[in-house]
């Protein structure tokens, strides 16, 4: 997780079945990134909050806050959530992406942000580059134009 205000670009890279969520808050433009792996911390106290949708996601809500971020002027964008592998018939337990998908979405209404825009499923990775100036994203895929959103 990356935070900067005012003026940076914050950048994930090989966002396959991780997601990488930017959440802004323009009057102060300040922004975060966060490149989160898997959808639940199943463990408390874990050293590594900040992978897991459900503990980064807040952990990232809190350090915005502090920086004088207001939820109710937040907006977030997100990008990855990719099935990158076959896991042993269609089960979709074997899809983290999609459920990876699913947590950010969950997290997303629990903490009323509203979701601008999303560019997640496929299979293919993404590098996120997030401008905080102008909080406008930019998604680079291997073969194809780069997307903003």
């Amino acid at each position: 997780m990356k935070l900067a205000q005012r003026e940076g670009m914050l950048v994930t890279y090989a966002l396959g079945s991780c997601i990488g969520i930017c959440l802004y808050d323009p009057a102060i433009k300040l922004g975060g990134l966060l490149h989160i792996m898997l959808p639940l911390n199943m463990e408390a106290g874990r050293k590594t909050p900040l992978k897991y949708a459900d503990t980064g996601f807040a952990e990232m809500l809190r350090q915005m806050e502090l920086k004088g971020a207001k939820r109710a002027r937040m907006t977030a964008k997100i990008a990855g959530g990719a099935k990158m592998f076959e896991v042993g018939g269609n089960s979709s337990l074997g899809n983290i992406g999609q459920r990876n998908i699913e947590s950010v979405h969950m997290q997303l209404k629990k903490y009323g942000i509203p979701l601008l825009k999303e560019d997640v499923g496929g299979s293919i990775a993404r590098t996120l580059l997030f401008d905080v100036s102008n909080g406008l994203a930019c998604i680079r895929s291997y073969g194809k134009p780069e997307q903003i959103i």
